[in-house]
């Protein structure tokens, strides 16, 4: 029989850094999380080569003695544990700090040369503590003002297996990017600032002052025009150990991404990359985006400890919540609250590049363009004076040659084509104050043009038209008829694997409030007895599939076991809402257009259509005078 034995420490502490320094963005972010814990008022990083070459964190914190450094450095030692946490009474779920586990820097000095340089606030002197590799090399005294730094270097030197995995320099600096943006966004109440050093010298990437407000920590580190493109969320929910909060910033669905990237999440102000936050997420703007396309948002929910386990991956960028289906409808109901007070915006300017694209001066048109332009006019048109008429003196209200006789050489009277208008009525003040302004005519039979107080407002009337036909359909309860079951004549047996069975089980009562009905037919088959309406076509095997899919990847929702079927029925309603709007190409009167406008800014979600593209831009008043010239 082999023998069982213990593992050298060393080769112990290099399994435990398995688990937590995978790369150098896990290292930067287990020196930048003990900075914070610290009391850090400042932080300065500096990379090197991406991380793989140098990884250095300075801070201003509490700082650490000779003996606590020297403890620091052992394994499952801390100081974020409080002793009331410790022990068969202890209720370790309570922990409110960032790490907890004392297994960084031991894990860190296994793979890596670390060196600690630190302080404490009273102290007198500094002390460097030099371990390469898991072997002390230095315990000295050194020179540092009060706080703390943090030097890795070597990364992975004596273990070519784990060296040759990593990335190139770029990806791996893009993944410590990424550590400090998301907890720089979790306390805008700390400074921070990243520096690489390069061929060049040393560049500053990020500075950021603390004390700044929330909306605009996120928006300088996400993009600046997120702060005019987003709506802020705020709302609190009780629970039995406390109050839920829901606070950040949610771009406006029209200002979006091909990937998800730029969403921002997390929990008692730890980033975390979780499933269910991530589905609700998606949930919450099924109906504003297209499934391509992705939003831009920072969402930072605050909970009771109880109701909240940090502690279930070694770095703990996921989460377990005791009730987590009512976190995820809290987060849905209160990204689609907030939404709802400032989604009636679109984007807030038309694209750089069509601006770009205007002309300056006219193009004078070929004699054969003017002869097709002039026979686009209806026939019988009053022909408008020209230039040389009106400069002469001459009567321009005689009669005008016909169409027919109208010659095409420079300076010779055309018959000009005809615009339809209306006689403009007097516009009161109240009137003046409309977001989007009044109507003044429209464009290829499908913008309308508008005047607002600020600017030219551009309207697609069929994008905003199909907006309001789908509010007007939910307000209505025609979402209810839509999911309206339709019973089988014979019902349907879908065999699936035992697991999924048991999630479709599980979730079968949700299912049924959105019309379909299922029920178990033996360890590996589903029955099915009746679908919703809408979809009463579909493919029984593989919408089964699906959601079995679907829940295994978001978990159940509180109120239809299943984000998928939900998506499917609002397309249907999406789908009619398309069919039942003002189609591009109907011509509208002023007054329709106006009626239109004035529903759009009274209707949820007007600034973007059922796909998520927007239904009106705006061009400044300043942006016009710069077309001529006038700034």
């Amino acid at each position: 029989m082999p023998e069982i034995r213990r593992l050298p420490s060393a080769l112990v502490n290099r399994i435990a850094a398995g688990e937590v320094v995978e790369r150098p963005a896990a290292a930067l972010k287990e020196l930048i999380e003990n900075a914070v814990d610290a009391g850090a008022k400042r932080i300065g990083v500096v990379l090197a080569e991406g991380g793989l070459g140098r990884i250095e964190v300075v801070d201003d914190g509490c700082g650490m003695g000779p003996q606590a450094m020297a403890l620091a450095l052992e394994r499952h030692a801390t100081s974020k544990l409080p002793d009331s946490l410790i022990g068969e009474d202890g209720a370790i779920e309570l922990v409110t700090t960032l790490g907890f586990r004392g297994e960084a820097l031991p894990s860190i000095a296994s793979v890596a040369r670390l060196t600690i340089e630190s302080r404490e606030q009273s102290a007198s002197e500094a002390w460097r503590r030099v371990v390469d590799h898991g072997a002390v090399l230095a315990d000295e005294p050194a020179a540092l003002p009060p706080g703390t730094r943090v030097r890795v270097e070597e990364l992975f030197a004596k273990v070519p297996a784990r060296r040759k995995f990593l990335r190139t320099a770029r990806s791996e600096y893009a993944a410590c990017l990424d550590v400090v943006r998301r907890l720089a966004m979790a306390r805008p109440d700390i400074a921070f600032t990243l520096e690489t050093l390069g061929d060049g010298g040393k560049r500053t990437v990020l500075s950021l002052q603390a004390g700044e407000e929330l909306a605009t920590r996120v928006a300088r580190i996400i993009a600046h025009e997120l702060k005019d493109n987003s709506v802020e969320v705020d709302l609190s929910r009780a629970t039995p150990h406390g109050v839920m909060r829901l606070t950040g910033v949610a771009g406006l669905p029209t200002w979006n991404r091909g990937v998800a990237d730029h969403q921002y999440l997390f929990v008692n102000r730890r980033p975390v990359k979780d499933r269910l936050l991530v589905g609700a997420v998606r949930g919450a703007y099924s109906d504003m985006l297209a499934r391509d396309r992705h939003a831009v948002l920072a969402l930072f929910l605050d909970l009771p400890p109880q109701d909240v386990d940090v502690n279930v991956h070694p770095a703990k960028t996921e989460v377990r919540f005791r009730d987590s289906a009512g976190v995820r409808g809290f987060i849905v109901s209160g990204l689609r609250q907030a939404l709802a007070t400032g989604d009636r915006r679109s984007a807030q300017g038309p694209d750089r590049a069509a601006m770009g694209r205007w002309v300056s001066e006219p193009l004078m048109p070929s004699s054969s363009e003017a002869v097709g332009q002039q026979r686009l006019a209806p026939s019988g048109a009053p022909a408008a004076p020209s230039l040389e008429s009106i400069f002469s003196g001459r009567d321009w209200t005689a009669p005008q040659p016909r169409l027919g006789e109208a010659r095409t050489e420079w300076g010779a009277p055309l018959a000009q084509p005809q615009g339809r208008a209306e006689e403009a009525a007097p516009v009161s003040e109240e009137a003046r104050q409309y977001p989007l302004g009044i109507a003044r005519g429209q464009v290829a039979n499908t913008y309308i043009v508008a005047e607002a107080a600020d600017g030219l407002v551009l309207v697609d009337q069929h994008a905003a038209h199909e907006r309001l036909v789908l509010e007007r359909l939910r307000a209505a309860g025609a979402g209810e008829g839509v999911r309206r079951s339709q019973a089988l004549l014979v019902p349907d047996v879908v065999e699936l694997d035992e697991v999924d069975c048991d999630r479709l089980e599980d979730a079968a009562e949700g299912l049924a409030r959105y019309g379909l009905v299922i029920e178990r037919f033996g360890p590996s088959a589903m029955l099915v007895r009746a679908v919703p309406s809408a979809i009463a076509k579909a493919d029984t095997a593989k919408l089964l599939t699906d959601l079995a899919d679907d829940i295994a990847k978001h978990g159940k929702q509180e109120d239809s076991g299943a984000l998928l079927l939900a998506e499917r029925l609002e397309l249907v309603l999406a789908t009619m809402a398309c069919h039942g709007s003002v189609r591009a190409g109907r011509v509208l009167s002023v007054a329709e257009m106006n009626a239109l406008l004035r529903e759009m800014e009274a209707t949820p979600r007007s600034g973007q259509c059922n796909h998520g593209r927007p239904t009106w831009v705006k061009l400044s008043m300043e942006d016009v005078e710069k077309l001529f010239g006038r700034h």
